[in-house]
């Protein structure tokens, strides 16, 4: 199994973790994205990561306020996984916030992964009420005080993660990552310079959204009636990227060929592609059911040739000329 190491830390992660955002048991405004998965289905669809070589897993205080991290670390504990060997990224909720609810919150963060480190504690969004550079200072002494292993920033453009990284640096840190959203169907890290600094600094990129809101495993290609099903925020998500079928198919249709090739699926291919067409990159696609689960680990195994990742790098970024 290829492991990589975050950032510049010392941890070597699984390419493609799982994201947990569908832990949130549908509550709070993030929950309502998902339906109400029950803690049998829960289980399996981590018991199925695990076993398949995933070593580790993000999730999020906004995740159904809590709910999304317990869920994680009570089928973890269930499955009496090494603490010392898997992974949990976190993240801390800035809007309408100060810098040190960073601190006044850890603890409820600590108490709902049950004993599960924090090996990346993450600032979900820049649009807190204090600067970047008080937040890292507030994340850099929950490093010291030993409460947290390593600092991420999620949603961070070019300048805000050059600050971010700055600041960190006075106190003798790294910053380790920078979650985006990134996908063979919305490469736009590629060119606002968040990609190239990333790589520059030593800093991990985790793309989020892997799959592009489902658009990029071809089933809304199959039958364009399972849109009109999609939650609406998701569908405006579609929209602002401006992701259609039409503008998408050829990318699709590579992703069908290239998948019959490895006797795979075009989610497969495309979560292949993401974590090998450079060398910083993480995914972290979620999963609903134990079948989505499956699918996703099963990308860790596919060798893509560099004919095939050449390929799908050039049918992608003709959407961008659309």
């Amino acid at each position: 199994m290829s492991l990589l190491k975050l950032g510049k830390t010392n941890i070597e992660l699984t390419k493609i973790g799982l994201g947990c955002w569908q832990f949130s048991k549908n509550k709070g405004l993030a929950g309502s994205f998902w339906p109400k998965l029950t803690d049998e289905v829960t289980n399996s669809i981590v018991d199925i990561s695990v076993n398949s070589g995933i070593n580790w897993f993000d999730t999020a205080e906004l995740y159904g306020w809590g709910k999304s991290e317990i869920g994680l670390s009570e089928a973890l504990n269930k499955l009496g996984v090494d603490k010392k060997n898997n992974f949990i990224a976190t993240k801390w909720w800035p809007l309408f916030r100060c810098s040190d609810s960073i601190k006044k919150t850890i603890d409820e963060r600590i108490s709902c992964l049950s004993g599960f480190p924090i090996t990346l504690h993450q600032v979900h969004m820049p649009f807190g009420f204090s600067s970047i550079e008080s937040e890292m200072n507030a994340m850099a002494d929950l490093v010291e005080q030993g409460k947290i292993k390593h600092i991420g920033v999620s949603n961070f453009n070019q300048k805000q993660m050059i600050r971010a990284h700055a600041e960190l640096q006075k106190r003798g840190l790294d910053l380790a990552s920078n979650q985006m959203e990134y996908s063979i169907l919305n490469r736009d890290i590629e060119f606002n310079g968040v990609l190239e600094k990333a790589k520059e600094l030593g800093i991990s990129i985790i793309a989020y959204s892997p799959l592009a809101q489902g658009f990029a495993t071809g089933k809304f290609h199959l039958n364009p009636e399972k849109i009109k099903n999609n939650h609406r925020l998701r569908n405006a998500k579609l929209k602002r990227h401006k992701l259609t079928i039409d503008n998408t198919r050829e990318v699709i249709d590579e992703l069908n060929k290239i998948a019959d090739i490895h006797n795979s699926t075009p989610s497969q291919i495309a979560l292949s592609w993401l974590v090998n067409f450079n060398s910083n990159v993480f995914a972290i696609p979620g999963a609903t059911n134990s079948t989505q689960a499956m699918d996703n680990a099963k990308a860790l195994k596919i060798n893509l040739s560099k004919e095939e990742i050449r390929k799908l790098d050039s049918v992608s970024k003709k959407i961008r000329n659309v």
